[in-house]
C-alpha cells in the first residue's frame, strides 16, 4: 500500500476474503491463495486507515492448481473474482468507498467525483507465480490493472526496507524448521530480522516468508491514522510436527489507539485496493 502511495495512486478501499464464521477451526484454511490467520482483526485495518472494507466468505478450494488458470467453478480464485466484482460497480457509482486487496480509481473530472472509477488492484506478492497468475486472471476478466510493486524484489533488501519504513508487523504464524511457536509468535520483524537472516543461510528460509515459513499482521504503519494494540491472544497449534510445528496466534482482544502524529491523508495521492 505504501508503494502505491509513493507511485501516485490513491487507496480508496480495502477488500478481504475470510473463512466462514460457522466453520470449525477456521482460522487457518491452508489456502493456496489467501492468508486467513488473523482474519478476526481485519476490520481494524479499515478503521485505522479510515477506509471502507468489503469482505466475502471463502467458499471454494484449490481445484485448478496448474501453471495457468482458467475459470473454474468451485475454485477459491472465483471467490476473489466475486469479491472484486462486488466492489467495482459499487465504487464506480457512489462516494461511499470501502487487506486484503486494495483498489484504485481515477478522477475523470475534478468537479465530478461521482465519475471516479476503480482502476486496479494492488497485491503484495513477492515470489509466487501461482498467486500472480490467478490475480492477473481475475483482473483481466474485470478489466482492472494488477499492481505488484514488491514483485521479484530482493527479500533481504525488502525486509530491511519495511523495517526502516516504520512498519510494525508481528509474526502470527510459524511453519518452518527453526521457527518456534513459543519463542517467535508475537515478535516484530525488527526483532526477528537477524534470526531470519541466519535461518536463510542455514536452511534456505525465505526471509520475507515467501515459502510459507511465516505470516504477519501489521499493527502500525505510516498509512495508519490509528495503531492496533493487542490486549490478549493465545497460541493455537495447527500441526504438532516435531521439526517444523505449525502454530498461530489467535487474537482475543484488541483495540485502536490514537497516534501522536497521525499518518498522511492518502486519499489525495492515488487510485487503488490491497490483497493481503
Amino acid at each position: 500500500m505504501m508503494q502505491c502511495i509513493a507511485a501516485g495512486h490513491q487507496i480508496v478501499a480495502l477488500a478481504n476474503l475470510r473463512p466462514a464464521e460457522n466453520q470449525v477451526n477456521s482460522d487457518e484454511l491452508d489456502s493456496y491463495m489467501y492468508q486467513t490467520v488473523g482474519h478476526h482483526a481485519i476490520d481494524l485495518y479499515a478503521e485505522a486507515m479510515a477506509l471502507p472494507l468489503y469482505r466475502r466468505t471463502i467458499r471454494g478450494m484449490s481445484l485448478d492448481t496448474g501453471r495457468e488458470y482458467t475459470e473454474c467453478e468451485g475454485d477459491e480464485v472465483e471467490d476473489l473474482y466475486e469479491l472484486l466484482k462486488l466492489v467495482k460497480p459499487t465504487l464506480t457509482t457512489t462516494e461511499k468507498l470501502s487487506p486484503l486487496v486494495q483498489q484504485t480509481r481515477r478522477n475523470n473530472s475534478a468537479n465530478s467525483p461521482e465519475k471516479e472509477e476503480v482502476e486496479g488492484i494492488s497485491v503484495g506478492a513477492i515470489l509466487s507465480d501461482y498467486q500472480r497468475v490467478r490475480v492477473e486472471n481475475v483482473c483481466k476478466r474485470l478489466n482492472l490493472q494488477p499492481l505488484a510493486y514488491l514483485w521479484q524484489r530482493n527479500q533481504e533488501n525488502l525486509l530491511r526496507e519495511m523495517i526502516s519504513s516504520n512498519i510494525q508487523a508481528v509474526i502470527i504464524k510459524v511453519a518452518a524448521l527453526g521457527l518456534d511457536p513459543d519463542k517467535h509468535l508475537g515478535k516484530t520483524l525488527d526483532q526477528m530480522e537477524p534470526y531470519l537472516l541466519e535461518l536463510s543461510k542455514k536452511y534456505g528460509v525465505h526471509v520475507c516468508g515467501e515459502g510459507g515459513e511465516y505470516e504477519t499482521f501489521t499493527l502500525d504503519c505510516p498509512l495508519f491514522k490509528k495503531k492496533i494494540i493487542v490486549d490478549s491472544s493465545e497460541v493455537v497449534t495447527h500441526s504438532a510436527d516435531a521439526f517444523a510445528p505449525v502454530a498461530y496466534l489467535r487474537f482475543l482482544e484488541l483495540h485502536l489507539e490514537d497516534k501522536v502524529s497521525p499518518g498522511p491523508d492518502n486519499y489525495r495521492t492515488s487510485n487503488y485496493i490491497h490483497n493481503s
